[in-house]
C-alpha cells in the first residue's frame, strides 16, 4: 500500500501535464510530488534522490520516456523502480513497447484520478 508522502517523480516536458497530474495524484492523497521536464533530467533526479514510482509522458526531447524507461531498467540501482509511461498514443505496439522495457503500467491521455489510481492500485495494491 502506497503512503501519501511516497515520493514521486512526474515526467513531462508540457508543465500543464505536469500541473494537471500532480493534481490528480493530490486528489488521491499523495504529498510529496516532483517534476523532471525531461528524460535526462529525469534521470540525474533519479540518481540523486529517492523516489518510490514515476510517472513518464513518452513524447519528450532529448531524451524520450522510453529511452528514460530503458535507462532505469538497466541501472542496477534503480531498476526496480515501478514506472507508469503517460502517452497519447492507444496503438497497441506501444502498449506492448513500453511492457517490453519494463513499464509496469501505461495511461493513455486524458485520464481521470481514478484511471490514475487504478494503475497505481496494480503495482502497489488497494489504498
Amino acid at each position: 500500500m502506497p503512503a501519501a508522502n511516497m515520493p514521486i517523480l512526474v515526467v513531462d516536458d508540457y508543465k500543464t501535464t505536469i500541473k494537471i497530474v500532480h493534481g490528480l495524484l493530490r486528489q488521491l492523497g499523495f504529498t510529496n510530488l516532483d517534476e523532471a521536464e525531461n528524460g535526462e533530467e529525469a534521470l540525474r533526479k533519479l540518481r540523486t534522490q529517492s523516489y518510490q514510482l514515476v510517472i513518464s509522458d513518452w513524447n519528450m526531447e532529448p531524451m524520450t520516456g522510453i529511452e528514460l524507461l530503458r535507462s532505469v531498467r538497466a541501472d542496477s540501482a534503480l531498476r526496480a523502480t515501478p514506472f507508469i509511461m503517460i502517452t497519447a498514443e492507444s496503438k497497441v505496439e506501444n502498449v506492448v513497447a513500453a511492457k517490453q522495457a519494463g513499464a509496469n503500467n501505461y495511461i493513455v491521455k486524458p485520464f481521470s484520478a481514478e484511471a490514475l489510481k487504478q494503475k497505481i492500485v496494480s503495482i502497489f495494491g488497494d489504498f
